[in-house]
């Protein structure tokens, strides 16, 4: 995310489970990382950075944030030479609710904004 633009502040905790928790994201939306906005926005796992800023900046109605879950290979940063595993970048919503917000079915469609 740093290569596109986006500014972070690493934040290790002792109980990742509870901030996922904490923020509503469903056990089947959940992924090695999670990062939280000031707003309070959630990005869970390696979303390509492309789909970040529409968000931000138009928000759907119950929108919490977006997850790729688990950890497709080939998705930002799950380089496996070769391998790429398309996937879905799910819109999170509040009640545990989600939908797909974007489907990545190339390698290039991981790249920009």
């Amino acid at each position: 995310m740093a290569d596109d633009g986006y500014g972070h502040q690493p934040y290790p905790s002792a109980d990742l489970n509870r901030v996922k928790n904490d923020y509503g994201i469903a056990s089947g939306y959940q992924s090695c990382h999670t990062a939280v906005t000031s707003e309070g926005c959630v990005f869970e796992g390696h979303i390509p950075a492309r789909v970040v800023q529409p968000l931000l900046e138009n928000p759907p109605e119950a929108a919490i944030g977006l997850s790729v879950p688990g950890m497709p290979a080939g998705s930002p940063g799950m380089a496996m030479g070769d391998r790429f595993m398309p996937n879905q970048v799910w819109l999170l919503k509040q009640d545990s609710l989600a939908e797909v917000f974007a489907s990545v079915i190339s390698r290039d469609q991981q790249q920009g904004i």
